[in-house]
Order: C-alpha cells, then sequence, then structure tokens
C-alpha cells in the first residue's frame, strides 16, 4: 500500500476521532456508612468479655477468638438485651438463640476457625451463619483466653478438685496451684500469671476414688473414664493422689512438661498412644469428653459474671445458658 498526504491526513483524522470517544470507564469512591454499626448492646457485651478475658491471653498461634460475627443496630428501636453462652455452636443452639431472641452468642469454642471460601447451605457451619445473619445475631469466642485467665475454665476444673480435699486439709490460697504453661506475649496489667494447664500439689493423701466420684457427681456424669496403670497394686482406685495436672479441652500437649511430676492428669480427652504412655510410668488419667471439661464453667463461673458486668450498663438483661449445647458423645450399651 502506497501512503499519500491524503491517505496520511484521513488516518490521522480517525485517529483523532477515536482519542475523543468517552471514556467507558468509570471512577467510583466509596464511603463507610455511618448509620451501619453494631447494636450498643453488643458492643457493651463486647467490651465485658474483653475485660474479663483478655484476647491478647489466646493461643493466637491456632486459635480465633473475639467477635466472629457482628450484627447490625437496626434503624429502628434496638436489639433485645439478651446473651445465650454455649460450649459448642450447633445449628441446634443456632436455632434456640432465634427462638429465644439473643442478640448476641457467647460461643466458647469457635464456630469459624479457617477462612470461608463459600457461604453455602449445604455446610452446616455456614448454615449457621447464614440463619444468624438473617436475624441478626452476633458470635464472640473467648476460648483459650478463657483458659489462661486465672479463676477461668482451668482454675473451675482446679476447684473442683479443691472440693473433694477434706475440712481439716483445704489448699493453702493458690500457693499450691501452679501454672503450667505461660500465656505467650505480655499480659494486660491485672491479668499477670496467666496461662494453660494447672499443676496442683494437695495438702494430704486423698484417694482416687474419692476425687473420680467428685467430678463424676460435680459434672453430671454417670460414667467417666479412667485410664490406670496395669500390674500389681499400683493401678488400685483405692490408691492415694499427691499431686494432679489439670488442663480443660485436649490437655496432653499442654501438659506434657509436668506429666512426670503428676500423680492424675486430668483433662477433656486424649489420645489412645499419649494415654498408653502414661500407664506406662504409673500414672493414672482421667478423662470426661471434650466439651464436659469446659461446659459447667458456664453456668457457674460465665453466667455470673457477665450478668454482673452487663447490669451496670443495662437494664433488663438477661443472660441464659443454652439448653441444646452437649457434648457429641455418650457412653451407650445394651439394656
Amino acid at each position: 500500500m502506497t501512503f499519500t498526504p491524503a491517505l496520511l491526513r484521513t488516518a490521522t483524522a480517525a485517529s483523532a476521532r477515536l482519542i475523543r470517544l468517552p471514556s467507558l470507564t468509570r471512577t467510583y469512591s466509596f464511603t463507610m456508612d455511618p448509620s451501619i454499626r453494631s447494636p450498643p448492646f453488643t458492643q457493651k457485651v463486647v467490651k465485658a468479655m474483653r475485660a474479663l478475658y483478655p484476647e491478647e491471653l489466646a493461643d493466637r498461634a491456632w486459635d480465633n477468638v473475639g467477635l466472629l460475627q457482628e450484627n447490625i443496630a437496626p434503624a429502628e428501636g434496638s436489639v433485645p438485651a439478651r446473651v445465650l453462652l454455649t460450649n459448642d455452636l450447633t445449628l441446634r443452639v443456632a436455632e434456640e438463640a432465634i427462638q429465644k431472641k439473643a442478640s448476641v452468642i457467647i460461643s466458647y469454642h469457635p464456630f469459624i476457625f479457617r477462612g470461608l471460601k463459600s457461604i453455602a447451605l449445604n455446610d452446616p457451619h455456614q448454615r449457621i451463619v447464614l440463619r444468624l445473619a438473617q436475624h441478626n445475631i452476633a458470635v464472640y469466642s473467648p476460648h483459650t483466653a478463657a483458659d489462661a485467665v486465672l479463676g477461668g475454665v482451668n482454675d473451675w476444673l482446679v476447684g473442683i478438685l479443691k472440693s473433694a480435699v477434706p475440712a481439716s486439709a483445704q489448699l493453702d490460697g493458690d500457693s499450691s496451684v501452679t501454672v503450667v504453661q505461660p500465656a505467650k506475649g505480655p499480659a494486660p496489667a491485672g491479668f499477670e500469671g496467666a496461662g494453660y494447664g494447672r499443676l496442683v500439689r494437695l495438702p494430704a493423701d486423698i484417694k482416687l476414688e474419692t476425687i473420680l466420684q467428685t467430678y463424676a457427681q460435680r459434672l453430671g456424669m454417670r460414667h467417666i473414664m479412667l485410664a490406670r496403670p496395669r500390674g500389681g497394686s499400683q493401678g488400685d482406685i483405692s490408691s492415694v493422689i499427691r499431686t494432679v495436672a489439670i488442663c480443660a479441652g485436649s490437655g496432653a500437649d499442654v501438659l506434657q512438661s509436668v506429666t512426670d511430676e503428676a500423680d492424675l492428669i486430668i483433662t477433656g480427652e486424649m489420645s489412645h498412644h499419649a494415654a498408653l504412655r502414661l500407664t506406662m510410668l504409673a500414672k493414672f488419667v482421667l478423662t470426661v469428653f471434650h466439651s464436659n471439661s469446659e461446659r459447667g464453667f458456664l453456668r457457674e463461673v460465665l453466667q455470673p459474671q457477665l450478668l454482673e458486668v452487663l447490669e451496670k450498663e443495662e437494664k433488663g438483661v438477661e443472660v441464659v445458658v443454652s439448653e441444646e449445647d452437649e457434648d457429641p458423645f455418650e457412653i451407650w450399651g445394651p439394656e
């Protein structure tokens, strides 16, 4: 093709017309709508939980604590001043919260551990997210922060052990109870000394049988699981116990550094091989199922504790414990 001056002028003019075409792209700017915010009551609950069980004490290496699902303040009126406490947030518990018109769920275990790649109805955890969002219910989880705090879940389990001690030989304050694994990172002011697991040195010898009966009764269990040494009399339930290692939930890893010192290890669950090793070291292991080692804390400690704090901020507040929450395992046998 020969480029004549006329052809070049035509091409240049066409190019100019193309350049003058209106842009097909648009620039949008978004600002957060200040009217869309968390309800004041939800903010009060979160503030109270963080004051009681600072999130800094949680084991963030694997745990997922804090406000896991937020709700939105209604355009008019307010959300119900009602909190539902549960150990595990299941579909049944979610429906219970909806029926009881709770606006906040405190779930000891986080129901979201890892990032979600979808939110669909065919997955039970994702279905919970959708149902709670539909009914404007927030979810907060304290988990290992509640384990670490002095006076938290692990010390509640220690308290059950203390109740087995005769009045004539009561534990001398906290001097006989030590934290096994200090919390990672600096503790907030007033929470120094927090950590996971407890090693309890009893003031007097106590029969294993007495301890077993005490835990079964306090936890409302007809049967509890005991691993004991084999051979001779060393595995007898009338054996005396002087030192006990305690950790709520699955405590084998947390208690690993003190099992040599302990006569008895108490936890929610333990693997077959970990328990077998301990019995070969002449140790007793008491397991009560994972959530049974935690659930009673909600009713006996957290419910009155949280209610006391919230009543100073909100009139007519209710803190209720789930009736649908239960351990997935049970002991079954033919009649």
